[in-house]
């Protein structure tokens, strides 16, 4: 059974910095595209940054780049969310999900619907 456990989230003020994990068990494939997304009240979820644990090629929502650093740890059973210049429209519940890559997609894509597993969710407040 796969699990996905994310930690890390927290309240901080606008410029400041959060870290946040995804723990995966249970899943076993060689490849994955593994990657975080967020919804906010009243929004739709959106990505927001993935990686291809195979290669470790990464994607990024526009509204992120630049701010925020997806990896994956050594076992590659972890993957992290370094976020820095935190604005108030960063907050949100952030997702953890996995999925296996489609044929040739080496840079996976942020569609949240093509996500097969997803974790509880941890939320970031983000204060002006």
């Amino acid at each position: 059974q796969v699990q996905l456990v994310e930690s890390g989230g927290g309240s901080v003020q606008a410029g400041g910095s959060l870290r946040l994990s995804c723990a995966a068990s249970g899943y076993t494939y060689s490849s994955n595209c593994m990657g975080w997304f967020r919804q906010a009240p009243g929004k739709e979820r959106e990505g927001v940054a993935a990686i291809n644990s195979g290669g470790g090629t990464t994607s990024y929502a526009d509204s992120v780049k630049g701010r925020f650093t997806i990896s994956q740890g050594n076992a590659k059973s972890t993957v992290y969310l370094e976020m820095h210049s935190l604005k108030p429209e960063d907050t949100a519940m952030y997702y953890c999900a996995a999925r296996r890559p489609g044929p040739g997609e080496w840079w996976c894509r942020l569609h949240p619907s093509s996500y097969t597993y997803w974790g509880q969710g941890t939320q970031v407040t983000v204060s002006s």
